[in-house]
């Protein structure tokens, strides 16, 4: 997976709350196998377990494949 870019939104109620980000795969079934590499990684879950020793950090996960418009200039 490739990291393409990162928002935050400035006003509320998500201010401070929400992270919105893009990444890039080169298929849908690459994306489902990337995702399950990335959950299955013992470092990823021993980095994780200890960021979330007081709690979890992350409430919900809402997940989007988009298609990039042939009006759109293309990403690099």
């Amino acid at each position: 997976m490739k990291s393409l870019a990162y928002w935050t939104p400035t006003d509320d109620p998500l201010k401070g709350k929400t992270l919105v980000y893009i990444l890039e795969h080169p298929s849908r079934e690459a994306a489902t196998a990337n995702w399950q590499a990335f959950h299955d990684d013992p470092e990823w879950q021993s980095v994780r377990d200890k960021s979330e020793a007081n709690g979890k950090l992350v409430d919900h996960i809402d997940s989007t494949y988009l298609s990039l418009t042939d009006f759109s200039p293309r990403l690099h």
